[in-house]
């Protein structure tokens, strides 16, 4: 071999596991041969399986320990086995599963860490002072969006001290079925965005008139226990400006409504400063999209390593993603802090794979091309490489979706896997600050929350320079340990929670909000 041919190298998860993943930028060609004296007998692409040893057909393929897959053929030491070479294992039953039985490992406090925050009349703490403009439905989106930009450009400029101002614009509200059961889910969704941190307690609506979600049932008065410093009253109802009123004659009249209302929040907000707060008022969301097999090796991992130290600061961390946990329920439920805990995860799995089916489908159909292309052959093995963000420490509180957040800890928020979705529900938990990891890349980001990226790869971190907050594929390199980087993200987290713009924030990137409404629609 050339003395400037890389060194051809591959990661195997576990000692007991009959398969690796390649490491090198660009895969490696047939022929090649590792320090091991294992011999590639065609070539394998970056990030993809290849046999160790000899497997013969209907035997167990693991990696990360795990039967992710039994084989359908023969499959000789060196092949790369492709998605169509592994059969999918049946889920995992959910009846006589460990129940809170392993004891986390004992993580010491953490303390004397800080950020500069705003801290809230409720006790919450945002990292950033953003005046949102809550919608009833998505008639008005139009009239909202064409106020922000009149807003930005002509009022923003005179309050420094708010970031931005967005419009919390969806799909719901009219024509759907708003007393069905699963109705609950997408209201108390809205409701519960309009509450995050980051918008300082200023709850201001805009409502068409006519639609089912009416304001006084988005937000009953119970809900906005909310002390407004600046002026030491309590706003005890939102302040609504509803388009079909008599007085607004003409569009105009409708924008100026709406700009003399943000023009009132946004003066409270403005008196607002950053103060040093505990890591511990934190509330970290974590999620991954456009993953691929070094999503369980690099980021995901990390990100663990850095949720360990968060729960030791006594911040709040949420994983979700239901079909991305399903798999590995048995550790979940192993992990749990109590029994109760435990049973909690398994009703939310248990409704959603009902969900599922009553769609006709189950978690296979979860993986994306781009998850295949990255090398991750099925959910399970995808799966397998998600849950590692959750770190070691035990689960401490379970969420249903757009449930809000009310204790401190590692909280198993159960969300759809689809980024948007998992991001919306997890903006509606009270997260302050996101975390979401990718391989194969993506640019999403939210406008309410400060998302960092991370990379799973040298060569995405290097082509999106300008995209990846972290770069985790130092990992794979040898250049920086799991437990490394871990210690960077966590200080970038402090960093951003206190101001530092996201490469997402610097560009302005944001996706639309997108309810999960499992309800019917009419």
């Amino acid at each position: 071999m050339a003395a400037d041919t890389p060194t051809p190298l591959f990661i195997r998860m576990h000692e007991k596991d009959n398969v690796a993943i390649v490491v090198n930028d660009g895969g490696l060609p047939a022929g090649t041969q590792f320090q091991n004296g294992l011999r590639l007998i065609e070539a394998v692409p970056q990030g993809h399986k290849l046999a160790l040893i000899d497997i013969a057909k209907d035997q167990a393929i693991t990696r990360y320990n795990v039967a992710i897959g039994y084989a359908q053929t023969d499959i000789a030491a060196g092949s790369w086995i492709q998605e169509n070479m592994v059969q999918l294992p049946p889920a995992r039953e959910l009846h006589n599963l460990p129940i809170a039985n392993r004891k986390a490992p004992e993580l010491t406090a953490l303390e004397g860490y800080t950020f500069q925050g705003f801290r809230n009349p409720d006790g919450s703490v945002g990292t950033r002072n953003i005046l949102a403009i809550t919608t009833t439905v998505q008639c008005v989106a139009g009239v909202v969006d064409y106020a922000v930009k009149r807003i930005k450009e002509e009022l923003l400029p005179k309050y420094p001290n708010v970031d931005d101002v967005v419009g919390l614009e969806h799909s719901y509200g009219c024509g759907v079925a708003i007393d069905a059961p699963d109705a609950m889910i997408p209201i108390r969704t809205v409701r519960n965005i309009s509450l995050n941190p980051n918008f300082g307690g200023q709850t201001m609506v805009v409502s068409l008139g006519c639609e089912k979600l009416q304001p006084t049932r988005l937000f009953p008065k119970s809900v906005i226990p909310i002390q407004v410093q600046a002026q030491a009253q309590t706003q005890t109802e939102p302040d609504v400006v509803c388009l079909q009123d008599a007085g607004h004659i003409g569009f105009q009249s409708m924008i100026t409504s709406i700009m003399q209302t943000a023009e009132k929040h946004l003066a409270t907000l403005n008196q607002r400063q950053r103060e040093t707060c505990p890591a511990s008022e934190l509330v970290v969301g974590v999620q991954c999209g456009g993953s691929d097999a070094f999503s369980g090796v690099t980021a995901n991992p990390a990100v663990g390593f850095a949720t360990d130290l968060l729960v030791r600061a006594g911040a709040t961390v949420m994983f979700s993603e239901v079909t991305e946990v399903r798999d590995g329920i048995d550790q979940l439920t192993s992990r749990a802090a109590t029994p109760e805990i435990a049973e909690a995860m398994i009703r939310e799995m248990d409704w959603y794979d009902q969900y599922l089916k009553r769609g006709g489908v189950d978690r296979s159909a979860n993986t994306t091309p781009g998850n295949k292309k990255g090398g991750l052959s099925n959910i399970v093995e995808k799966a397998m490489g998600s849950i590692v963000k959750s770190g070691s420490a035990a689960i401490t509180g379970v969420l249903s979706p757009g449930e809000k957040l009310t204790q401190k800890g590692l909280i198993y928020a159960a969300t759809p896997a689809s980024d948007f979705i998992c991001g919306t529900l997890q903006t509606a938990a009270g997260m302050n600050l996101h975390i979401f990891t990718t391989g194969r890349g993506t640019p999403y980001g939210l406008a309410a929350v400060p998302v960092i990226k991370v990379a799973t790869r040298n060569d995405l971190a290097r082509r999106w320079h300008d995209l990846m907050d972290i770069n985790a594929g130092r990992i794979a390199s040898g250049e920086a340990t799991i437990e490394e980087l871990g210690w960077e993200l966590f200080h970038f987290m402090l960093e951003v929670a206190s101001g530092k713009k996201t490469w997402a924030e610097y560009w302005k990137l944001h996706n639309a909000l997108v309810l999960f409404n499992p309800a019917p629609i009419t």
